[in-house]
């Protein structure tokens, strides 16, 4: 790490805070595209990235679940995410279950007669909570 009258110069990652941290840096993220149908996992094992999803086909009010493997995220780390999504219907992305090596995401679909008809971005970070 190189300190710059500019600003911070980080070489490798960068963990921020003594009890709460994220992880930033050089290839800290990455992409995944899911296959087959919306509940199939994927695996991605960055500290942060995008999953794009199969094109959706969830009906109003109905949800779709599957897992993220991934080796950096720890039982204890909070995971953030947010979406861009352009179909029909109105998507929701939360997540659920985080364990050491993978997380839920769970995408509801809150329209009450359209259902989702296009493939979706998800962005996820990873978010160190506790000092391990």
């Amino acid at each position: 790490m190189k300190i710059l009258n500019r600003g911070l110069r980080v070489y490798g990652d960068l963990e921020v805070g003594k009890s709460l941290g994220f992880i930033a840096g050089k290839n800290v993220g990455g992409t995944v595209t899911q296959t087959t149908s919306a509940s199939t996992p994927v695996t991605i094992n960055k500290y942060a990235g995008q999953i794009t999803t199969v094109a959706l086909t969830t009906a109003a009010g109905a949800e779709e679940v599957f897992t993220v493997n991934n080796s950096k995220v720890k039982a204890t780390d909070v995971v953030v995410v947010s979406t861009t999504y352009g179909g029909a219907g109105t998507p929701a992305v939360s997540v659920k279950g985080v364990a050491n090596g993978s997380f839920v995401i769970v995408i509801t679909n809150l329209h009450a007669s359209a259902a989702l008809d296009a493939a979706m971005t998800i962005n996820f970070a990873i978010i160190r909570a506790v000092n391990s």
